[in-house]
Protein backbone atom coordinates (compact mmCIF):
# COMPACT_ATOMS: atom_id res chain seq x y z
CA UNK A 1 0.00 0.00 0.00
CA UNK A 2 1.50 3.52 -0.81
CA UNK A 3 2.02 6.03 1.67
CA UNK A 4 -1.33 8.31 0.18
CA UNK A 5 -3.34 4.95 0.50
CA UNK A 6 -2.23 4.89 4.14
CA UNK A 7 -3.09 8.30 4.81
CA UNK A 8 -6.22 8.02 3.30
CA UNK A 9 -7.01 5.23 5.31
CA UNK A 10 -6.20 7.21 8.55
CA UNK A 11 -8.22 9.87 7.45
CA UNK A 12 -11.15 8.07 6.68
CA UNK A 13 -10.48 5.92 10.20
CA UNK A 14 -10.02 9.01 12.02
CA UNK A 15 -13.61 10.71 10.43
CA UNK A 16 -15.63 7.54 11.54
CA UNK A 17 -14.19 7.71 14.99
CA UNK A 18 -15.34 11.21 15.48
CA UNK A 19 -18.43 10.51 13.76
CA UNK A 20 -19.16 7.66 16.36
CA UNK A 21 -17.68 9.75 19.19
CA UNK A 22 -19.60 12.59 18.21
CA UNK A 23 -23.14 10.33 18.08
CA UNK A 24 -22.13 8.54 21.53
CA UNK A 25 -21.94 12.09 23.11
CA UNK A 26 -25.19 13.34 21.85
CA UNK A 27 -26.61 10.25 22.79
CA UNK A 28 -25.25 10.16 26.26
CA UNK A 29 -26.41 14.22 26.37
CA UNK A 30 -30.09 13.27 25.40
CA UNK A 31 -30.60 10.75 28.05
CA UNK A 32 -28.63 13.23 30.95
CA UNK A 33 -31.17 16.09 29.66
CA UNK A 34 -34.31 14.09 30.49
CA UNK A 35 -33.21 13.28 34.14
CA UNK A 36 -32.17 16.69 34.68
CA UNK A 37 -35.50 18.05 33.18
CA UNK A 38 -37.63 15.68 35.53
CA UNK A 39 -35.88 16.59 38.84
CA UNK A 40 -34.93 20.08 37.73
CA UNK A 41 -38.65 21.09 37.77
CA UNK A 42 -40.16 20.17 41.35
CA UNK A 43 -44.02 20.20 41.60
CA UNK A 44 -44.23 19.63 45.71
CA UNK A 45 -43.88 23.00 47.00
CA UNK A 46 -46.22 23.85 44.08
CA UNK A 47 -48.91 21.30 45.64
CA UNK A 48 -48.64 22.64 48.81
CA UNK A 49 -49.16 26.27 48.15
CA UNK A 50 -52.39 25.62 45.42
CA UNK A 51 -53.82 23.28 47.90
CA UNK A 52 -53.19 25.58 51.00
CA UNK A 53 -55.21 28.01 48.86
CA UNK A 54 -58.19 25.19 48.90
CA UNK A 55 -57.95 24.11 52.61
CA UNK A 56 -62.22 24.04 52.62
CA UNK A 57 -61.90 21.35 49.98
CA UNK A 58 -60.30 19.47 52.06
CA UNK A 59 -57.50 18.16 49.67
CA UNK A 60 -54.86 19.97 52.13
CA UNK A 61 -55.62 17.50 54.67
CA UNK A 62 -56.00 14.40 52.72
CA UNK A 63 -52.98 15.22 51.30
CA UNK A 64 -50.88 15.60 54.01
CA UNK A 65 -52.85 14.35 57.30
CA UNK A 66 -52.87 17.49 58.83
CA UNK A 67 -54.10 21.53 58.64
CA UNK A 68 -51.93 23.96 56.90
CA UNK A 69 -51.30 25.60 60.68
CA UNK A 70 -50.17 21.58 62.08
CA UNK A 71 -47.87 21.53 58.99
CA UNK A 72 -46.47 24.62 59.08
CA UNK A 73 -45.55 24.45 62.96
CA UNK A 74 -43.76 21.16 62.08
CA UNK A 75 -41.89 22.52 59.59
CA UNK A 76 -40.65 25.54 62.10
CA UNK A 77 -39.72 22.54 64.66
CA UNK A 78 -37.22 20.29 62.40
CA UNK A 79 -37.05 22.98 59.37
CA UNK A 80 -33.18 23.72 60.79
CA UNK A 81 -32.59 19.73 61.19
CA UNK A 82 -33.48 18.92 57.50
CA UNK A 83 -32.67 22.27 55.50
CA UNK A 84 -29.16 21.56 52.94
CA UNK A 85 -27.80 24.71 51.84
CA UNK A 86 -27.54 26.08 49.09
CA UNK A 87 -24.44 25.10 46.60
CA UNK A 88 -23.20 26.52 43.35
CA UNK A 89 -23.88 23.52 41.79
CA UNK A 90 -27.38 22.86 42.55
CA UNK A 91 -30.67 24.22 44.37
CA UNK A 92 -31.12 21.81 47.37
CA UNK A 93 -34.73 20.28 48.02
CA UNK A 94 -36.35 22.75 50.50
CA UNK A 95 -37.47 21.62 53.94
CA UNK A 96 -40.94 22.39 52.97
CA UNK A 97 -40.76 19.27 49.82
CA UNK A 98 -38.59 17.12 52.18
CA UNK A 99 -41.43 17.36 54.96
CA UNK A 100 -44.02 17.21 52.19
CA UNK A 101 -42.87 14.21 50.30
CA UNK A 102 -42.50 11.96 53.99
CA UNK A 103 -46.01 12.90 55.48
CA UNK A 104 -47.31 11.47 51.76
CA UNK A 105 -45.33 8.25 52.27
CA UNK A 106 -46.47 8.11 55.96
CA UNK A 107 -49.70 8.77 54.57
CA UNK A 108 -50.31 6.20 51.15
CA UNK A 109 -47.43 3.92 52.09
CA UNK A 110 -46.53 4.49 48.01
CA UNK A 111 -43.31 3.17 47.24
CA UNK A 112 -40.33 5.68 46.45
CA UNK A 113 -40.93 5.30 42.51
CA UNK A 114 -44.17 6.39 42.70
CA UNK A 115 -43.63 9.41 44.79
CA UNK A 116 -40.80 10.59 42.61
CA UNK A 117 -42.88 11.00 39.65
CA UNK A 118 -45.44 13.45 42.02
CA UNK A 119 -42.80 15.56 44.23
CA UNK A 120 -40.02 14.96 41.08
CA UNK A 121 -37.44 14.21 43.42
CA UNK A 122 -35.31 11.09 42.54
CA UNK A 123 -36.03 7.42 44.67
CA UNK A 124 -32.51 7.87 45.32
CA UNK A 125 -32.89 11.39 47.46
CA UNK A 126 -36.43 10.10 48.34
CA UNK A 127 -35.03 7.16 50.49
CA UNK A 128 -32.25 9.35 52.19
CA UNK A 129 -34.70 12.43 52.81
CA UNK A 130 -37.74 10.03 54.84
CA UNK A 131 -35.20 8.61 57.45
CA UNK A 132 -33.78 11.95 58.16
CA UNK A 133 -37.39 13.69 58.54
CA UNK A 134 -38.74 10.89 60.43
CA UNK A 135 -35.56 11.19 62.75
CA UNK A 136 -35.90 15.17 62.91
CA UNK A 137 -39.66 14.53 63.63
CA UNK A 138 -39.01 11.76 66.46
CA UNK A 139 -37.01 14.06 68.53
CA UNK A 140 -38.98 17.30 68.50
CA UNK A 141 -41.89 15.27 68.89
CA UNK A 142 -40.94 12.51 71.53
CA UNK A 143 -42.25 15.13 74.21
CA UNK A 144 -46.15 14.34 72.98
CA UNK A 145 -45.31 10.58 74.42
CA UNK A 146 -45.61 10.67 78.61
CA UNK A 147 -45.78 8.05 80.78
CA UNK A 148 -46.66 8.64 84.36
CA UNK A 149 -43.72 8.38 86.91
CA UNK A 150 -45.83 9.70 89.86
CA UNK A 151 -49.02 7.97 92.08
CA UNK A 152 -50.81 11.57 91.12
CA UNK A 153 -49.83 11.06 87.83
CA UNK A 154 -51.32 7.74 87.04
CA UNK A 155 -54.29 9.16 89.34
CA UNK A 156 -55.29 11.37 86.87
CA UNK A 157 -54.98 8.96 84.39
CA UNK A 158 -57.46 6.84 86.02
CA UNK A 159 -59.98 8.83 86.92
CA UNK A 160 -60.48 9.17 82.77
CA UNK A 161 -61.07 5.82 82.72
CA UNK A 162 -63.44 5.54 85.97
CA UNK A 163 -65.38 8.74 84.54
CA UNK A 164 -65.51 7.93 80.62
CA UNK A 165 -65.50 4.15 80.47
CA UNK A 166 -66.80 3.82 84.17
CA UNK A 167 -63.65 1.42 85.13
CA UNK A 168 -62.37 2.15 88.15
CA UNK A 169 -58.84 1.65 88.46
CA UNK A 170 -57.35 1.39 85.49
CA UNK A 171 -54.64 3.22 84.19
CA UNK A 172 -54.29 2.63 80.78
CA UNK A 173 -55.54 0.01 77.90
CA UNK A 174 -52.63 -2.18 76.78
CA UNK A 175 -52.22 -4.01 73.35
CA UNK A 176 -49.73 -4.92 70.41
CA UNK A 177 -49.86 -4.46 66.61
CA UNK A 178 -47.85 -5.98 64.45
CA UNK A 179 -46.29 -4.43 61.51
CA UNK A 180 -44.11 -5.86 58.44
CA UNK A 181 -40.57 -6.28 60.08
CA UNK A 182 -41.53 -4.79 63.77
CA UNK A 183 -44.26 -4.95 66.30
CA UNK A 184 -44.36 -2.19 68.74
CA UNK A 185 -46.15 -3.20 72.25
CA UNK A 186 -48.11 0.07 73.34
CA UNK A 187 -50.48 1.38 76.08
CA UNK A 188 -52.64 4.21 75.48
CA UNK A 189 -54.62 6.61 78.11
CA UNK A 190 -58.53 7.24 78.26
CA UNK A 191 -58.18 9.84 75.69
CA UNK A 192 -57.03 7.83 72.61
CA UNK A 193 -53.30 9.13 73.55
CA UNK A 194 -50.21 6.57 73.83
CA UNK A 195 -48.81 6.87 76.92
CA UNK A 196 -46.04 4.44 75.88
CA UNK A 197 -44.74 2.41 72.94
CA UNK A 198 -41.87 0.28 72.07
CA UNK A 199 -40.56 -0.13 68.97
CA UNK A 200 -38.07 -2.54 67.57
CA UNK A 201 -38.44 -6.45 68.24
CA UNK A 202 -37.92 -9.17 65.38
CA UNK A 203 -40.56 -11.08 64.68
CA UNK A 204 -39.37 -14.15 64.60
CA UNK A 205 -39.18 -13.31 68.61
CA UNK A 206 -42.30 -15.49 70.07
CA UNK A 207 -45.38 -12.56 71.13
CA UNK A 208 -43.94 -13.75 74.92
CA UNK A 209 -40.32 -12.94 73.67
CA UNK A 210 -41.68 -9.45 72.36
CA UNK A 211 -43.18 -8.06 75.61
CA UNK A 212 -40.55 -9.90 78.40
CA UNK A 213 -37.97 -7.37 75.78
CA UNK A 214 -40.09 -4.42 76.46
CA UNK A 215 -38.95 -1.64 78.84
CA UNK A 216 -42.87 -1.88 80.09
CA UNK A 217 -42.43 -5.30 81.52
CA UNK A 218 -39.73 -4.43 82.68
CA UNK A 219 -40.78 -1.74 84.91
CA UNK A 220 -43.96 -3.68 86.12
CA UNK A 221 -41.52 -6.14 87.30
CA UNK A 222 -39.39 -3.92 88.95
CA UNK A 223 -41.86 -2.03 90.37
CA UNK A 224 -40.56 1.31 88.87
CA UNK A 225 -44.12 2.43 87.49
CA UNK A 226 -44.89 4.50 90.44
CA UNK A 227 -48.22 3.47 90.58
CA UNK A 228 -50.46 4.08 92.87
CA UNK A 229 -51.04 2.18 95.99
CA UNK A 230 -54.12 -0.36 95.80
CA UNK A 231 -56.78 1.36 97.71
CA UNK A 232 -60.41 -0.08 98.17
CA UNK A 233 -63.22 0.48 95.54
CA UNK A 234 -66.63 2.67 97.07
CA UNK A 235 -68.48 0.97 99.32
CA UNK A 236 -66.05 -2.57 99.33
CA UNK A 237 -63.06 -3.61 102.07
CA UNK A 238 -60.51 -5.33 99.80
CA UNK A 239 -57.72 -3.69 98.45
CA UNK A 240 -57.44 -3.49 94.47
CA UNK A 241 -54.19 -2.28 93.18
CA UNK A 242 -54.31 0.01 89.74
CA UNK A 243 -54.27 -2.00 86.66
CA UNK A 244 -53.94 -1.78 82.60
CA UNK A 245 -56.89 -3.30 81.06
CA UNK A 246 -55.85 -6.21 78.26
CA UNK A 247 -57.38 -8.69 76.01
CA UNK A 248 -57.72 -12.65 76.58
CA UNK A 249 -54.17 -12.90 74.94
CA UNK A 250 -53.17 -11.44 78.19
CA UNK A 251 -51.56 -13.15 81.53
CA UNK A 252 -53.65 -12.46 84.47
CA UNK A 253 -51.55 -10.21 87.05
CA UNK A 254 -52.25 -8.18 89.78
CA UNK A 255 -51.55 -4.89 87.55
CA UNK A 256 -52.83 -6.24 84.57
CA UNK A 257 -56.89 -7.79 84.23
CA UNK A 258 -58.35 -10.02 81.80
CA UNK A 259 -61.31 -11.04 80.90
CA UNK A 260 -63.22 -14.40 82.50
CA UNK A 261 -62.58 -17.38 80.17
CA UNK A 262 -65.41 -19.38 78.51
CA UNK A 263 -69.28 -18.23 77.65
CA UNK A 264 -71.61 -16.84 80.82
CA UNK A 265 -75.00 -16.66 81.06
CA UNK A 266 -76.55 -12.79 80.78
CA UNK A 267 -76.58 -10.51 83.95
CA UNK A 268 -73.71 -12.70 85.73
CA UNK A 269 -70.90 -11.31 87.46
CA UNK A 270 -68.47 -12.77 85.17
CA UNK A 271 -70.72 -11.32 81.55
CA UNK A 272 -70.70 -8.19 83.38
CA UNK A 273 -67.01 -7.73 84.33
CA UNK A 274 -66.04 -8.96 80.64
CA UNK A 275 -67.87 -6.12 79.07
CA UNK A 276 -66.87 -3.41 81.31
CA UNK A 277 -63.39 -4.30 80.69
CA UNK A 278 -63.33 -4.72 77.05
CA UNK A 279 -65.64 -1.46 76.86
CA UNK A 280 -62.63 0.80 78.51
CA UNK A 281 -60.20 -1.64 76.88
CA UNK A 282 -61.28 -1.26 73.39
CA UNK A 283 -59.72 2.76 73.07
CA UNK A 284 -56.35 0.92 72.84
CA UNK A 285 -57.68 -1.02 69.24
CA UNK A 286 -59.39 2.03 68.27
CA UNK A 287 -56.03 4.31 68.33
CA UNK A 288 -54.45 1.58 66.66
CA UNK A 289 -57.14 1.86 64.25
CA UNK A 290 -57.03 5.93 63.89
CA UNK A 291 -53.62 5.65 63.33
CA UNK A 292 -53.48 2.79 60.63
CA UNK A 293 -56.42 4.77 59.09
CA UNK A 294 -54.53 7.92 59.00
CA UNK A 295 -50.25 6.82 57.97
CA UNK A 296 -51.41 3.88 55.73
CA UNK A 297 -47.64 2.61 55.33
CA UNK A 298 -48.39 1.05 58.39
CA UNK A 299 -51.16 -1.57 56.56
CA UNK A 300 -48.21 -1.82 53.78
CA UNK A 301 -45.24 -3.96 53.69
CA UNK A 302 -42.19 -1.61 54.26
CA UNK A 303 -39.15 -2.37 52.03
CA UNK A 304 -36.98 -0.61 54.16
CA UNK A 305 -34.07 -1.56 56.55
CA UNK A 306 -34.94 -2.29 60.39
CA UNK A 307 -33.44 0.67 61.60
CA UNK A 308 -35.75 3.08 58.94
CA UNK A 309 -39.00 0.93 59.78
CA UNK A 310 -38.25 1.62 63.55
CA UNK A 311 -38.05 5.54 62.79
CA UNK A 312 -41.39 5.14 60.19
CA UNK A 313 -43.61 3.37 63.12
CA UNK A 314 -42.38 5.85 65.70
CA UNK A 315 -43.14 8.82 63.80
CA UNK A 316 -46.75 7.93 63.06
CA UNK A 317 -47.01 7.05 66.77
CA UNK A 318 -45.64 10.60 67.44
CA UNK A 319 -47.74 12.17 64.71
CA UNK A 320 -50.60 10.50 65.74
CA UNK A 321 -50.24 12.09 69.43
CA UNK A 322 -49.71 15.77 67.64
CA UNK A 323 -52.68 15.89 66.03
CA UNK A 324 -54.80 14.55 68.83
CA UNK A 325 -53.40 17.42 70.72
CA UNK A 326 -53.01 20.66 68.02
CA UNK A 327 -56.20 19.43 66.15
CA UNK A 328 -58.33 17.12 67.65
CA UNK A 329 -61.68 18.13 66.16
CA UNK A 330 -60.06 17.29 62.92
CA UNK A 331 -58.23 14.27 63.56
CA UNK A 332 -60.88 11.76 64.80
CA UNK A 333 -63.32 14.07 67.37
CA UNK A 334 -63.56 12.11 70.79
CA UNK A 335 -67.16 12.64 70.42
CA UNK A 336 -67.36 10.75 67.52
CA UNK A 337 -65.32 8.31 68.75
CA UNK A 338 -67.62 8.16 72.07
CA UNK A 339 -70.56 7.80 70.42
CA UNK A 340 -69.20 4.28 68.51
CA UNK A 341 -67.43 3.33 71.78
CA UNK A 342 -70.53 3.75 74.03
CA UNK A 343 -73.16 0.62 74.32
CA UNK A 344 -72.83 -2.67 71.80
CA UNK A 345 -69.44 -0.86 70.99
CA UNK A 346 -69.87 -0.11 67.38
CA UNK A 347 -66.82 -0.58 65.21
CA UNK A 348 -65.36 2.50 63.66
CA UNK A 349 -65.40 2.92 59.75
CA UNK A 350 -61.04 2.80 60.11
CA UNK A 351 -61.70 -1.22 61.89
CA UNK A 352 -63.91 -2.35 58.85
CA UNK A 353 -60.93 -0.96 56.05
CA UNK A 354 -58.59 -3.93 57.23
CA UNK A 355 -57.33 -6.23 60.02
CA UNK A 356 -56.78 -4.28 63.06
CA UNK A 357 -56.51 -7.40 65.49
CA UNK A 358 -52.73 -8.25 65.47
CA UNK A 359 -52.27 -8.69 69.33
CA UNK A 360 -49.30 -9.50 71.24
CA UNK A 361 -49.91 -11.75 74.85
CA UNK A 362 -48.28 -10.59 77.93
CA UNK A 363 -46.72 -12.79 80.38
CA UNK A 364 -47.15 -12.80 84.07
CA UNK A 365 -45.43 -10.79 86.41
CA UNK A 366 -45.08 -13.41 89.24
CA UNK A 367 -44.89 -11.01 92.03
CA UNK A 368 -48.05 -12.61 93.85
CA UNK A 369 -50.31 -15.94 93.68
CA UNK A 370 -52.61 -16.56 90.56
CA UNK A 371 -54.94 -17.16 93.56
CA UNK A 372 -54.62 -13.40 94.33
CA UNK A 373 -54.55 -12.15 90.97
CA UNK A 374 -58.07 -14.44 90.77
CA UNK A 375 -59.72 -12.67 93.80
CA UNK A 376 -58.47 -8.90 92.31
CA UNK A 377 -60.76 -9.60 89.41
CA UNK A 378 -63.74 -11.32 91.52
CA UNK A 379 -63.69 -8.34 93.85
CA UNK A 380 -64.44 -6.39 90.69
CA UNK A 381 -66.66 -7.86 89.30
CA UNK A 382 -68.64 -8.49 92.50
CA UNK A 383 -68.40 -4.60 92.33
CA UNK A 384 -69.96 -3.94 89.02
CA UNK A 385 -72.82 -5.69 90.11
CA UNK A 386 -73.51 -4.07 93.37
CA UNK A 387 -72.29 -0.87 94.13
CA UNK A 388 -70.62 0.06 90.81
CA UNK A 389 -73.43 -1.27 89.02
CA UNK A 390 -74.64 0.70 85.75
CA UNK A 391 -78.51 0.79 85.13
CA UNK A 392 -77.69 0.07 81.35
CA UNK A 393 -75.02 -2.27 81.21
CA UNK A 394 -77.18 -5.46 81.21
CA UNK A 395 -78.45 -4.25 78.23
CA UNK A 396 -75.68 -4.74 76.29
CA UNK A 397 -73.19 -7.48 78.14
Amino acid sequence: MSSREEIYTIMVMSSAALVMGSLAKKKRKQRRWWHTDLYKKRSGTELIIDMKSQEMSGQYKNFTRMSPSDFENLLQKIGPQISKEETYFRTPISAQDRLAVTLRFLATGDSFVSLQYLFRISKQSIGRIVPQVCAALVTELQGYIKLPTTPAAWTEVAKIFETRWNLPHCVGAIDGKHVVLQAPVNSVDGNYNFMFADVGCQGRISDGGVFKASKLHRMLAENTLGLPLPEELPGRSMQIPYFFAGDSAFALSENLMKPYAGDFAKGTPQRIFNYRLSRGRRIVENAFGISSAVFRVLRRPMLLKPETTELVVMTTILLHNYLRTHSPNLYAPVGLLDNEMEGNLIEGSWRKEGDMTSMLPLINVPRRSTNYCSRIRDEIADYFIKEGFLEWQNQYA
